[in-house]
């Protein structure tokens, strides 16, 4: 679960880390209310999404006056911000926020996340943060720092200073690079994060160091005991349909291709992905429907692949072991008659009754291409998507 940039900044300031002064604003009448809380003569407006890449989307405006301010929070609430990471529709700003102007001497980049193969917490920093963070570890990976937390001893005041010397701070910005690190990862640890991301972390003028921007991903399945953080989720952010497929329990990611894909188990499905791509084709989403697949999760399924309008055909691919073969063909044809699919679909079972399984799709009558191996799924699912 994503967290906007200011909910993420409230917890921040809460472990004792800086960010900028700002106020949160819905309307243009608000936005005339921040100038007078903040004071100046000039701000950055901020549209509040769930996706980076804002500021070259023109989500992030730096205003001189309270005309401009007015303007910009105009042109930015109530519309649909795309950017280079999230879907071609963009999300919906509902939300500005107007933070007083810095003056900035340096940008670097700092974060916490979990390194799933060493399977610890793992702080990562770089002297050069800001907007290129991506192109920068691509092109120069030498200049990303690392420190792995031990999980018992967690982050250790030598690691901080270890950054700190790496990153070229020196006098007072030492210490307060250790405190700040220590509070995120106290922060992580509480709050049952995945990620933390402060992005860019300036040095002002004055040598302080400020989270000038940032980013918290919460650990969906650690919700149930972070309730009060549970509550900040925004759920007009959310893909209409993943928000469906949480709502049903499957797991579903939206994506930008045409064809449709509904597997169980999640290895198979990334599989089923490549495969689609390696031939040709451009899968619509990520679907798995997990082990115990029933004729009502199917049908749910069809339901959510078919409300995105960019799909021409479905491909389903189902291993049935702990289900039988039999009992998801069952299903997939109920799933078609209630649903009445309009689109190809391309099915390929294997695993348990499978011989039954394609027999009872075979005698169906409906419109079901059976496929006899997962190259062929692929391949007979980009034939027809064309």
């Amino acid at each position: 679960m994503n967290l906007h940039e200011y909910q993420a900044k409230e917890l921040l300031r809460e472990y004792g880390i800086t960010t900028p002064r700002g106020v949160v604003v819905e309307n243009t009448a608000h936005a005339e209310v921040a100038t007078g809380l903040l004071g100046g003569d000039s701000w950055v407006a901020k549209a509040q999404i769930h996706a980076g890449g804002r500021g070259k989307a023109g989500g992030v405006r730096l205003v001189k006056g309270v005309d401009a301010l007015r303007v910009a929070a105009d042109e930015l609430l109530g519309k649909a911000l795309v950017t280079c990471q999230n879907a071609p529709d963009g999300q919906m700003v509902s939300r500005v926020l107007v933070e007083e102007t810095l003056s900035i001497a340096r940008e670097l980049y700092l974060s916490l996340l979990v390194d799933r193969e060493r399977e610890r917490i793992v702080v990562v920093a770089s002297g050069s943060g800001g907007m290129d963070i991506e192109e920068i570890a691509r092109t120069a990976p030498e200049k990303i720092l690392r420190e792995v937390c031990d999980p018992l001893l967690g982050l250790q005041d030598f690691q901080c200073r270890n950054i700190a010397f790496a990153l070229g701070l020196e006098g007072r910005q030492i210490a307060d690079m250790t405190r700040l690190l220590q509070g995120m990862y106290r922060l992580f640890k509480a709050s049952d994060l995945s990620l933390a991301e402060i992005n860019p972390l300036v040095v002002t003028a004055a040598g302080e160091l400020v989270a000038l921007d940032c980013k918290i991903s919460v650990d969906d399945n650690a919700l149930y005991r972070q309730k009060t953080l549970a509550e900040k989720r925004d759920p007009s952010q959310d893909d209409a349909k993943e928000a469906a497929a949480h709502a049903a329990g499957l797991n579903y990611i939206a994506l930008n291709g045409n064809i449709g894909c509904m597997v169980n188990g999640a290895g198979l499905a990334m599989a089923t992905m490549d495969l689609i791509k390696l031939h040709g084709g451009m899968p619509a989403n990520f679907l798995d429907v997990g082990g115990g697949a029933t004729a009502e999760t199917v049908a749910r399924a069809f339901k959510i692949i078919l409300s995105d309008s960019h799909v021409k055909t479905i491909l389903v691919n189902i291993f049935g072991g702990i289900m039988r073969c039999d009992i998801i063909a069952e299903g997939i044809i109920k799933a078609v008659q209630e649903v009445d699919v309009k689109v190809p679909v391309v099915v390929r079972l294997e695993g348990t009754n499978v011989e039954l399984g394609r027999k009872m799709l075979a005698q169906s009558g409906l419109k079901i291409i059976s496929a006899d191996g997962l190259t062929d799924a692929a391949q007979r699912a980009v034939a027809a998507a064309v």
